[in-house]
């Protein structure tokens, strides 16, 4: 079941564009992306949200990236 966002598809679209000609510039393969990916992730998570809510927030956001590569599979 899709999460509702309240960001537009538009504003997320170009967000994503931004970033990844950012990655396009800088040749980053996949595994670079990734770690990059991830370590915004992670400064994200430790620079905006409470201590004890860290580990709950994470969990979801692993959560919605499996739930987004496994509701590909059925495209």
């Amino acid at each position: 079941m899709p999460v509702t966002s309240k960001y537009s598809n538009e504003q997320i679209e170009l967000i994503l564009a931004e970033i990844t000609a950012v990655l396009d510039k800088n040749n980053a393969n996949a595994e670079l992306s990734l770690m990059i990916a991830g370590n915004i992730a992670t400064n994200i998570i430790n620079g905006n949200v409470p201590a004890s809510q860290r580990k709950g927030i994470a969990e979801k956001f692993a959560h919605a990236l499996l739930s987004s590569i496994e509701d590909s599979k059925t495209h």
